[in-house]
């Protein structure tokens, strides 16, 4: 079973920042997908179907793994069908990538996520957000219209990704991501 997670950070208050690309992705995936969040622990809601589920902390960014490792549990999820979605201050806005394993470069949710799992083979889908000087700052305030726009195709074309992904195997994945790529 594949497991699907997009981080953020619960609330209102962040629900329009940058840190929160990881919770869009999802939501659109859930909306193409015409499945809701109908199941929910502690820790986050998800939505479960016969062969995946889809997931979202309702932690803090820097406790993602506490709900990570909470549904690898129960489920009994091979890390290698793992694939975390979420912001990078490291790639530029409208830039994305997709990984099948590497170090949080920075990103606490990340972090925490390998701490939990205890590898850092666990695949991922990086929506970049750009660098900005204070970093917290940057990461929980709004886009500026322009970069809006910018995301929210990545995020759209982030979404048809992971539908491809939840038929397909992670390698084939990543051969139509860097072919998608290369055409624009």
């Amino acid at each position: 079973m594949k497991l699907i997670v997009g981080l953020g950070n619960p609330g209102k208050k962040y629900a329009q920042t940058k840190h929160n690309v990881g919770y869009w992705v999802l939501d659109l995936l859930a909306e193409k997908l015409a499945i809701s969040f109908d199941q929910k622990t502690e820790n986050g809601n998800y939505a479960k179907q016969a062969d995946f589920i889809l997931a979202k902390p309702n932690t803090f960014m820097n406790k993602s793994g506490d709900f990570v490792q909470e549904l690898v549990n129960f489920y009994k999820i091979n890390i290698q069908d793992l694939l975390i979605v979420y912001d990078d201050m490291n790639l530029e806005i409208g830039q994305a990538a997709i990984k099948a394993s590497g170090s949080a470069g920075g990103q606490r949710g990340m972090a925490h996520i390998i701490e939990k799992c205890g590898t850092k083979e666990i695949k991922r889908l990086k929506i970049g957000i750009s660098r900005g000087e204070n970093a917290k700052d940057y990461v929980l305030s709004p886009f500026e219209p322009k970069a809006k726009a910018k995301i929210k195709l990545v995020i759209d074309q982030a979404a048809d990704i992971l539908i491809f992904y939840l038929s397909n195997s992670f390698m084939t994945t990543v051969e139509k991501f860097n072919a998608n790529k290369n055409k624009a």
